[in-house]
């Protein structure tokens, strides 16, 4: 299914722009099947465990990134929900996750014994992830707001043998204000902010239909908010991985802008991806933004692949 791009024409001229000739071979994309993704998780197997159990299944299996050979794509065609009924994921040898959703964690790269901070947590796969990197030593704080979203988090952080966590329902906010009063400080913190979801028109075209500007610039005030409480629970020389699934300058980059122009102690890292991806924008219809943001990262699902995402490392220099 393809989304309705033309009911939206405001999003179009803001995706023309920032795509100019690509905007093309973008929405040809929409249409495309998504791959099928897995990550294996090493709490409880290998991935050449688990990549013998499922090609005994008939599933044929690829690793297409040679230093992450715990990220699989599964073909040819399963039975539609098939990935989340199998046994193997059922007994959490592995998680159904999207390979842009993936590389948040594996830029932040959380370490064994580390105290890490998973902002807006829900459903989990971020947070198995951080766990798995963290070999379950440490401290992982797993938030979020909504209690039906608690409830899918912690099934899939017992699902998947996750022990290092405590898991807390509050707004970032508050949480962070807390943990501030109480002088708690992260090693690492994800922020994989609520976002317009922009990159997700792939997988749910529909959701085309929920886009409007206001929108992008509510969540924008609210990111901004988010990332200025985490910014306050990070230890000096910690670092802070932002993320989202838009496209929206205004919910990226300008979310970062506007943290390099209020902190002078927060610089953006350079990041290495394993798959292509853009700089992060400098400007933005006639707005300039701080030269750091070209460290960003910006996929788009014609040059990837992949969901679009966005992906920003900050670290706290003092």
């Amino acid at each position: 299914m393809k989304p309705d791009l033309e009911s939206k024409p405001l999003f179009v001229e803001r995706m023309k722009l920032l795509l100019g000739d690509e905007y093309e071979n973008y929405v040809e994309f929409l249409s495309k099947p998504e791959l099928k993704s897995i990550r294996v998780n090493t709490l409880k197997t290998s991935p050449s465990e688990l990549k013998k159990m499922l090609e005994e299944k008939g599933w044929e299996i690829k690793q297409p990134f040679k230093n992450y050979p715990e990220i699989m794509i599964v073909e040819p065609e399963l039975l539609p929900g098939e990935l989340g009924r199998s046994l193997e994921h059922i007994l959490g040898y592995y998680y159904a996750q999207e390979i842009a959703s993936m590389l948040p964690v594996i830029v932040l790269n959380p370490q064994p014994g580390e105290k890490v901070l998973d902002i807006a947590a829900a459903p989990g796969s971020k947070t198995t992830q951080i766990a798995m990197m963290m070999k379950n030593s440490g401290l992982i704080i797993a938030n979020d707001v909504k209690l039906p979203r608690i409830k899918i988090l912690a099934s899939n952080l017992e699902r998947c043998g996750v022990t290092n966590e405590i898991i807390t329902r509050s707004s970032g906010q508050r949480l962070c204000e807390q943990l501030k009063k109480q002088g708690f400080l992260f090693d690492k913190i994800l922020l994989d902010a609520p976002c317009s979801g922009e990159g997700t028109l792939r997988s749910t075209p529909r959701s085309i239909q929920m886009w409007n500007i206001q929108r992008v610039y509510r969540m924008s005030k609210e990111q901004k908010r988010l990332l200025i409480s985490a910014l306050e629970v990070l230890k000096i020389g910690g670092e802070i991985v932002y993320s989202t699934c838009t496209h929206a300058p205004e919910e990226n980059e300008e979310v970062i802008d506007s943290i390099l122009n209020e902190f002078k102690n927060i610089k953006v890292e350079k990041i290495i991806l394993p798959i292509k991806c853009k700089s992060g924008l400098t400007s933005w219809k006639g707005k300039n933004y701080n030269k750091e943001l070209k460290n960003s990262c910006r996929i788009y699902p014609h040059i990837s692949d992949t969901e679009g995402f966005f992906i920003a490392k900050l670290r706290k220099t003092k």
